[in-house]
Protein backbone atom coordinates (compact mmCIF):
# COMPACT_ATOMS: atom_id res chain seq x y z
CA UNK A 1 0.00 0.00 0.00
CA UNK A 2 1.35 3.64 -0.76
CA UNK A 3 2.14 5.66 2.16
CA UNK A 4 2.76 9.06 2.93
CA UNK A 5 3.00 11.89 5.39
CA UNK A 6 0.17 13.54 7.63
CA UNK A 7 2.36 16.59 7.54
CA UNK A 8 5.16 15.96 5.40
CA UNK A 9 6.86 18.95 6.30
CA UNK A 10 7.31 18.44 10.03
CA UNK A 11 10.03 15.37 9.04
CA UNK A 12 12.49 13.99 6.52
CA UNK A 13 10.68 11.09 6.08
CA UNK A 14 10.83 9.02 3.91
CA UNK A 15 14.91 8.79 4.55
CA UNK A 16 15.29 5.57 6.54
CA UNK A 17 16.16 7.38 10.08
CA UNK A 18 13.84 10.37 10.06
CA UNK A 19 13.84 13.19 11.69
CA UNK A 20 11.84 15.89 12.85
CA UNK A 21 12.22 19.67 11.40
CA UNK A 22 12.73 22.80 14.10
CA UNK A 23 13.82 25.96 13.60
CA UNK A 24 16.39 27.75 15.55
CA UNK A 25 16.66 31.42 16.30
CA UNK A 26 19.89 33.37 15.04
CA UNK A 27 19.40 35.95 17.55
CA UNK A 28 18.47 33.97 21.33
CA UNK A 29 19.27 30.68 19.60
CA UNK A 30 16.10 29.50 21.16
CA UNK A 31 14.81 26.20 19.28
CA UNK A 32 10.84 25.09 18.42
CA UNK A 33 8.71 22.63 16.80
CA UNK A 34 7.29 23.09 14.58
CA UNK A 35 8.88 25.79 12.15
CA UNK A 36 8.12 29.11 12.53
CA UNK A 37 8.83 32.30 10.90
CA UNK A 38 8.99 34.22 13.81
CA UNK A 39 10.86 33.60 17.62
CA UNK A 40 8.43 32.85 19.81
CA UNK A 41 11.19 33.82 22.75
CA UNK A 42 12.48 37.40 21.48
CA UNK A 43 10.48 37.78 18.04
CA UNK A 44 12.94 37.78 15.99
CA UNK A 45 12.96 36.38 12.15
CA UNK A 46 16.15 35.05 12.12
CA UNK A 47 15.14 31.25 12.03
CA UNK A 48 16.73 28.86 10.16
CA UNK A 49 15.70 25.36 9.90
CA UNK A 50 17.40 22.52 12.44
CA UNK A 51 16.82 18.67 12.45
CA UNK A 52 15.85 17.92 15.95
CA UNK A 53 17.90 14.58 17.79
CA UNK A 54 15.90 11.05 17.37
CA UNK A 55 16.38 10.14 20.48
CA UNK A 56 14.93 11.51 23.72
CA UNK A 57 13.34 10.78 27.16
CA UNK A 58 10.16 10.42 28.20
CA UNK A 59 9.05 13.49 30.74
CA UNK A 60 5.60 13.37 31.04
CA UNK A 61 2.58 10.92 29.40
CA UNK A 62 -0.94 10.13 29.18
CA UNK A 63 -3.00 8.11 27.40
CA UNK A 64 -5.61 9.11 25.12
CA UNK A 65 -8.55 6.95 25.51
CA UNK A 66 -11.36 8.18 23.19
CA UNK A 67 -11.01 10.33 20.12
CA UNK A 68 -9.96 13.35 19.87
CA UNK A 69 -12.18 16.38 17.90
CA UNK A 70 -11.70 18.14 15.53
CA UNK A 71 -9.45 18.82 13.35
CA UNK A 72 -8.68 15.01 14.33
CA UNK A 73 -8.46 12.92 10.43
CA UNK A 74 -8.49 9.42 12.45
CA UNK A 75 -10.04 6.40 12.96
CA UNK A 76 -12.96 7.00 15.38
CA UNK A 77 -15.89 4.96 16.58
CA UNK A 78 -15.34 0.88 17.18
CA UNK A 79 -11.95 1.74 15.01
CA UNK A 80 -10.60 3.58 17.57
CA UNK A 81 -7.61 2.32 19.59
CA UNK A 82 -6.37 4.17 22.66
CA UNK A 83 -2.80 5.51 22.45
CA UNK A 84 -0.05 6.93 24.66
CA UNK A 85 1.07 10.83 24.09
CA UNK A 86 4.39 11.73 25.66
CA UNK A 87 6.22 15.14 25.89
CA UNK A 88 9.92 13.92 25.03
CA UNK A 89 12.87 15.79 26.04
CA UNK A 90 15.34 15.65 22.99
CA UNK A 91 18.83 15.64 23.91
CA UNK A 92 19.42 19.16 25.51
CA UNK A 93 17.68 21.00 22.64
CA UNK A 94 14.17 20.55 22.70
CA UNK A 95 10.64 19.28 24.43
CA UNK A 96 8.25 18.00 22.01
CA UNK A 97 4.65 16.27 22.40
CA UNK A 98 4.16 13.78 20.45
CA UNK A 99 2.12 10.03 19.91
CA UNK A 100 4.14 6.93 21.73
CA UNK A 101 3.95 3.67 20.09
CA UNK A 102 2.81 2.06 23.53
CA UNK A 103 -0.55 2.88 25.31
CA UNK A 104 -0.38 0.60 27.87
CA UNK A 105 0.33 1.91 31.12
CA UNK A 106 2.34 -0.54 32.68
CA UNK A 107 5.17 -0.39 30.36
CA UNK A 108 5.34 3.78 29.98
CA UNK A 109 7.43 4.89 32.87
CA UNK A 110 9.19 8.88 33.47
CA UNK A 111 12.58 8.61 32.02
CA UNK A 112 12.35 5.90 29.80
CA UNK A 113 14.32 6.13 26.45
CA UNK A 114 12.48 6.49 23.06
CA UNK A 115 13.37 6.72 19.56
CA UNK A 116 11.25 8.95 16.46
CA UNK A 117 9.39 6.68 14.46
CA UNK A 118 6.66 6.95 11.88
CA UNK A 119 3.44 4.73 12.42
CA UNK A 120 0.59 4.41 10.45
CA UNK A 121 -2.36 6.85 11.28
CA UNK A 122 -5.46 6.34 8.52
CA UNK A 123 -6.14 5.74 5.08
CA UNK A 124 -6.75 8.27 3.04
CA UNK A 125 -9.95 8.28 0.37
CA UNK A 126 -7.36 7.28 -2.68
CA UNK A 127 -6.03 4.01 -0.38
CA UNK A 128 -2.99 5.65 0.66
CA UNK A 129 -1.56 4.37 4.06
CA UNK A 130 -1.12 7.73 6.02
CA UNK A 131 2.12 7.67 9.04
CA UNK A 132 2.99 10.10 11.44
CA UNK A 133 5.30 10.40 13.59
CA UNK A 134 5.68 8.73 17.22
CA UNK A 135 7.81 7.89 19.81
CA UNK A 136 8.86 3.97 20.34
CA UNK A 137 10.69 2.70 23.43
CA UNK A 138 14.43 1.75 23.08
Amino acid sequence: MPQKALAPEISTWPEENPQLIGSQCGTCSATVFPVQDHCPKCSGADMSNVLLPRRGTVIAWTTQGFAPGAPYAGPTGKEFVPFGVGLVQLGDVIRVEGRLTENDPAKLQFGQEVELTMIPFTTDDEGNEVVTFAFQPV
